[in-house]
C-alpha cells in the first residue's frame, strides 16, 4: 500500500519532476551526485490515518533518472524523534541503521546518509547538491567571507562536517536561527537549498548556483591555471587518439595491478587545457574534496610529468615509475590515518591518470563506474578553476578525506554490492558479430558482464546489435574488414580507447563457398583464405599486442569447423581455410602462453538456424549435396550426430563463455567439438 500511495501522490510527483530538472543539468550537480526531499500527508497502511510523511532519494540513486521506487520513505514523526536519543557525533554513524525503524511502507530504497539532513531541516522541500561553482565558494580558502560577499544574509556559510545526523542537527539550527536565508554552501563540499513549495525549493537552488557562477564569471582573472606551459598544449586530433590507443593498455595494467579494471578515455577540451597549464602539477597534487568526487576519483590523480611530445617509450617508462611512487604514496596515506577499527586497504592504484596533451584515462569496476569517475575529474578541475579564479583552491584536509573514504558505512555499502559476474572487467572483441553465431557469442559475454567490441563489415548492422546489448557502457560497434590490417588498428584503437584495452578476442568472421575441387577458383580459394586464415592472424596479431602491453593475460578465440578435421565432399578450399585456423591455435598457444595468453578453438558443425554463412547460399548448396530440402538441414544434420541434437549459435557461444572463464583458466591449445557428436570429428 506504501508503494500505491507513492505513485499517486502530487507531492511526489513534483519532487521526481524537480529531481530530474536538476539531475539532467550537469552544472547542477554530477550523476549519482547530490539528494532531494520532499515532506508531505500519506496514509498510514494499517489504520487508514493520515501520517506525515518524508520522501528521499535513497543511496545509490541518481537524480537526473529518479523514480518513485528510488526514493526513500519514513515516517517523519519517527525520524525526528532520533534527535531525543541521539548519542553524539562521536556515534553518529548509529543512527543510519535506525533510519530502517523509520521506514513507511513496503518497497522504497535505502535511505542514505544525507536523511537526516532532509529530515530535521524544517522546510516541506530540500534539494542538496554538487554544483561545481558551489563547491568552487566550498572550496576557496576564503570561502566563508565569499559566501557572505556573494549571496550576503540569504546564504550561509557551514563549515566542513562530513555528512551525517550531527550536519543534519548543525543545517536545521542554521534555518532556525536565520529565517531569512534560502540556503547553505556547505564548506568543501557543496550547497542545499529549501523552499515551502517544489517550485520555490528549485528556485533557490538554481538562484545559489547561478550567483556563484556570475560572481566566479565577473571577478575571476583571465587565467586562473596559469600560464601555458611550452610543449604541453594538446596534439593534434588524430595523433592524440593514437597516442592515447598506444597508451591505454600499458596504463590499464598499471590501474589494474591490485584487481582488474575497465578504462575510459577522455579528451575532453576541459581537460587538456587543466593540463597545459603551469598549476596543473600544485592542483593535481591538492586532490579532489567534495565526498562525490573522491569516492569515484581516489583523493588525488596520476599526472604524466612529461610535455606531450616526448618519446613513447619515455613516456611509458616513466608512467611506471609514477605508477610505483602513487602506490607507495597512497599506502603512506593509509598508514597515516588508518587505525584498529579501519577496513582493510582497498587497492593502491590510481582512478584518474592525466596525460598532458592527450587527455585523461579513468578507471573503475565497470564501464560506467570508469566513466563516471571521468566525469567527476571534470568536474573538480572545473571546482578548482572557479577556486584558483576568485582566491585560492584549498579542498578539505587529508584525514577527513580518508575518514569518508574507509568509512565503516561506505565498508557496509560495498560489502553488499553483488558478486561479479564470470566476465566483468573483461573486454571482448567478437568479428563478424552483427549476426549468427558471431552476435550469440558477443550477446552471452554481455550477460556474463564483458564489455564487447561488435566488429563487423556491415558498420550499421554492428551498431544496432551493440544498441541492443546496452550501449556504449557496454557494447559498441566498429567496421572492420578481417583482411584489411589497417582496418583492423583501427578497429582495435577504438575497442581500447572505449573501454581501455582488450581482453578477449573471438575470430569469428567467415563465409564459405560450397564447390567441388574442380569448380573451385582461385578467387574462391583466395577469398575464404584470406577472410578467415589470414583475417585470423592479422586480429590476432594485432589483438596480442595489445595483451601483451596490459601484462593481465587474455584469451584468443578460434571458431574453426569440424569441417577441420574432417574430410567432406566439394568443401576444399573452406576446409582447408579451417584447417589452417586450427593449427593457429596450436602455434598462438605455444608463443603466447608465456604472457598468461590462453588461444583455444571451437569446433562447431551445422549451425544453421540463425548462421549468416547458411543463410549467404551455404544451406542451399549443402542441402543440394546432401540431396534435402534446405529447410530441412537442420534436422538432416542433427539425425547423422550421435545425441540428434540440432546445433544453434547459442552452444557455439556457451563454448566460448567457458572457455574463457576462470572455470577453464589452465587450459589452452584446446578444440573443443559443439556438433552434438560427429564420431568422424573426434579429434586424436
Amino acid at each position: 500500500m506504501g508503494r500505491i500511495s507513492m505513485t499517486t501522490n502530487k507531492t511526489v510527483e513534483d519532487l521526481i519532476s524537480r529531481s530530474n530538472r536538476l539531475g539532467a543539468d550537469k552544472r547542477n550537480t554530477n550523476f549519482a551526485g547530490g539528494n532531494t526531499s520532499a515532506k508531505g500527508t500519506g496514509k498510514d497502511p494499517v489504520t487508514g490515518q493520515d501520517v506525515e510523511l518524508l520522501w528521499v532519494k535513497g543511496s545509490g540513486g541518481d537524480l537526473g533518472t529518479l523514480k518513485a521506487e528510488n526514493l526513500a520513505v519514513l515516517r517523519l514523526d519517527r525520524l525526528q524523534a532520533l534527535k531525543a536519543v541521539y548519542p553524539g557525533v562521536e556515534r553518529e554513524d548509529d543512527m543510519v541503521a535506525a533510519f530502517d525503524y523509520c521506514l513507511h511502507g513496503k518497497g522504497g530504497a535505502a535511505p542514505s546518509i544525507d536523511t537526516a539532513m532532509h529530515g530535521l531541516v524544517d522546510a516541506a522541500h530540500v534539494d542538496h547538491l554538487h554544483p561545481d561553482s558551489g563547491i568552487a565558494i566550498a572550496t576557496a580558502v576564503d570561502g566563508e567571507a565569499l559566501t557572505s560577499k556573494i549571496f550576503g544574509d540569504k546564504v550561509v556559510w557551514v563549515p566542513w562536517r562530513r555528512p551525517g545526523f550531527q550536519l543534519g542537527l548543525d543545517i536545521a539550527a542554521i534555518k532556525e536561527a536565520n529565517p531569512q536565508a534560502i540556503g547553505t554552501i556547505l564548506g568543501g563540499h557543496g550547497i542545499t537549498a529549501w523552499g515551502a513549495t517544489s517550485e520555490e525549493a528549485e528556485t533557490n537552488s538554481l538562484w545559489i548556483i547561478d550567483q556563484a557562477e556570475n560572481y566566479i564569471k565577473e571577478n575571476g582573472k583571465a587565467e586562473p591555471f596559469g600560464a601555458k606551459l611550452p610543449g604541453y598544449g594538446a596534439l593534434p586530433e588524430a595523433e592524440r587518439k593514437a597516442r592515447a590507443a598506444a597508451l591505454a593498455p600499458v596504463i590499464r595494467g598499471l590501474a589494474s595491478t591490485d584487481k582488474p579494471q575497465l578504462g575510459h578515455f577522455s579528451d575532453d577540451a576541459v581537460v587538456l587545457e587543466f593540463l597545459e597549464s603551469a598549476e596543473h602539477p600544485r592542483l593535481g597534487a591538492l586532490g579532489t574534496s567534495c565526498p562525490d568526487h573522491f569516492l569515484r576519483t581516489k583523493v588525488k590523480p596520476l599526472v604524466l610529468d612529461l610535455p606531450a611530445d616526448a618519446p613513447l617509450e619515455q613516456a611509458l617508462n616513466r608512467l611506471k615509475e609514477l605508477h610505483a611512487a602513487y602506490r607507495e604514496d597512497y599506502q603512506a596515506y593509509y598508514d597515516r590515518h588508518a587505525d584498529a577499527d579501519s577496513p582493510a586497504l582497498r587497492g593502491a592504484d590510481p582512478a584518474i591518470v592525466l596525460v598532458p596533451g592527450v587527455g585523461m584515462f579513468s578507471f573503475g569496476k565497470d564501464k560506467q563506474t570508469a566513466r563516471v569517475a571521468g566525469e567527476f575529474y571534470i568536474n573538480a578541475i572545473n571546482v578548482m578553476r572557479g577556486a584558483e579564479a576568485i582566491s585560492t583552491y584549498a579542498p578539505i584536509g587529508e584525514s577527513e578525506k580518508f575518514r569518508i573514504e574507509y568509512w565503516a558505512l561506505e565498508e557496509a555499502k560495498l560489502a553488499r554490492m553483488p558478486k561479479p559476474k564470470s566476465h566483468a572487467t573483461r573486454i571482448a572483441l567478437v568479428t563478424g558479430a552483427a549476426s549468427g553465431i558471431g552476435k550469440a557469442i558477443a550477446t552471452r559475454l554481455v550477460s556474463d558482464g564483458a564489455c564487447v567490441v561488435i566488429a563487423d563489415l556491415n558498420l550499421e548492422n554492428a551498431h544496432k546489435v551493440a544498441e541492443e546489448l546496452g550501449g556504449s557502457d557496454v557494447a559498441i560497434g566498429v567496421q572492420a574488414d578481417v583482411t584489411d590490417e589497417t582496418q583492423i588498428a583501427a578497429a582495435i584503437q577504438e575497442a581500447v580507447l572505449a573501454f581501455g584495452g582488450l581482453d578477449l578476442v573471438v575470430n569469428n568472421a567467415g563465409l564459405s563457398i560450397s564447390k567441388p575441387l574442380l569448380e573451385t577458383t582461385e578467387k574462391d580459394w583466395d577469398l575464404q583464405h584470406n577472410v578467415m586464415a589470414k583475417g585470423s592472424f592479422l586480429v590476432s596479431k594485432a589483438a596480442a599486442k595489445v595483451m601483451i602491453d596490459q601484462g593481465l593475460g587474455g584469451d584468443i578465440i578460434y571458431i574453426s569447423s569440424k569441417n577441420s578435421v574432417f574430410a567432406g565432399p566439394n568443401n576444399i578450399a573452406y576446409s582447408a581455410t579451417k584447417a589452417d585456423q586450427a593449427h593457429q591455435v596450436r602455434l598462438l598457444a605455444a608463443e603466447l602462453g608465456e604472457y598468461g595468453v590462453r588461444v583455444n578453438g571451437i569446433n562447431p558443425d551445422g549451425v544453421v538456424r540463425g548462421s549468416g554463412i547458411f543463410a549467404g547460399g551455404w544451406g542451399a548448396k549443402r542441402a543440394a549435396v546432401y540431396g534435402v530440402d534446405e529447410q530441412e538441414l537442420g534436422k538432416y544434420y542433427a539425425q547423422r550426430t550421435l545425441l540428434k541434437r540440432e546445433v544453434l549459435p547459442e552452444h557455439v557461444a556457451n563454448a566460448t563463455a567457458v572457455l574463457t572463464s576462470n572455470e577453464l583458466s589452465h587450459t589452452t591449445g584446446l578444440h573443443i567439438p559443439v556438433d552434438a557428436g560427429v564420431a568422424a570429428a573426434f579429434l586424436r
